[in-house]
């Protein structure tokens, strides 16, 4: 299990992180989520041991990690870390640099290994590619497999599919995160996008102010948003009195107290998304078919 007690972070006297404490089990996903500049990755890099705390204790079941003041080299060998930077070698090959650091001695196991975490980042065509060719996305998917070849008990990710097009992306998501919750590991996940977090994360942790302000299940932070910035990741959603109500929970009626004026309607594939002035306020709601502007629609607030 992964023990974040007390942390304290500056960098020159800037305060960056404080005082956070948190868990996470063997085989969870945990999703950090928040603003940029909140302190995600700064977080990974300490959880991970490239900085010395400047309070607090970091322990990865009884061993405690620490930074470069205690260790000549980085890093754990039960840990490993995908940063935003992937540190790969552009002369090998894909299959190449994903076996890198597996045993020459078991030269079948390894060969299945290698082709076992190709398929898994969906780059098994690109084998004997050398990764200097690849595009962004595709070196980030070799990172991907690289940091999972020796099968590491913990894993930190930093945006992991940030580079990744977007008709590849939903898979491989699958995919990777299926992987690390057969294979049983823990995983740290940085991350702005929710598709990485709905459907996988098992606890999401908001920074804000540099300090965790919420630690909870996205269903429960989804179905009851404490703050604009929670909802604001799950999408488009308004203020109406002091509560939060989603897009989704505004729906159109015959005839209500709340009166709106159509601004605009964005198309979003299945429903179009409606910008409108309530009471001199804009609102956003769903609606199943364009709306001209000008129009005025009733709505009702749905939970």
């Amino acid at each position: 299990m992964l023990t974040v007690k007390n942390l304290t972070f500056s960098y020159n006297k800037t305060p960056v992180l404080k005082d956070l404490s948190f868990t996470a089990k063997q085989g969870e996903n945990v999703a950090i989520i928040g603003e940029s500049g909140s302190g995600k990755s700064t977080l990974l890099n300490l959880i991970f041991g490239e900085s010395d705390l400047n309070q607090g204790q970091i322990f990865w079941k009884d061993e405690q990690v620490l930074g470069p003041k205690y260790n000549l080299v980085v890093g754990y060998d039960f840990m490993k870390y995908v940063s935003q930077e992937f540190d790969l070698m552009p002369f090998i090959t894909v299959e190449e640099n994903i076996g890198k650091h597996l045993s020459n001695f078991f030269p079948e196991e390894k060969k299945e290994r290698t082709a076992e975490l190709l398929e898994v980042v969906e780059l098994t065509e690109l084998a004997k590619t050398k990764v200097k060719t690849l595009s962004g996305g595709q070196k980030q998917r070799v990172a991907l497999a690289r940091a999972l070849a020796k099968q590491p008990e913990i894993i930190l990710l930093d945006e992991p599919f940030s580079h990744i097009d977007n008709f590849q992306k939903q898979s491989l998501r699958r995919n990777v995160f299926r992987y690390l919750k057969d294979k049983n590991i823990t995983c740290v996940v940085a991350t702005h996008d929710r598709e990485d977090v709905l459907g996988f994360a098992d606890r999401m942790i908001v920074l804000y102010d540099n300090k965790i302000v919420v630690n909870d299940s996205p269903e429960n932070l989804f179905k009851n948003p404490e703050a604009p910035l929670i909802a604001s990741f799950f999408g488009e959603f308004n203020i109406i009195g002091d509560a939060i109500i989603y897009a989704h929970q505004l729906k159109m009626v015959t005839n209500s107290e709340l009166k709106a004026t159509v601004i605009h309607a964005y198309f979003k594939g299945h429903y179009y998304l409606i910008e409108a002035l309530l009471d001199d306020d804009v609102v956003f709601f769903e609606s199943k078919t364009n709306l001209e502007k000008n129009t005025t629609q009733y709505l009702e607030i749905i939970r």
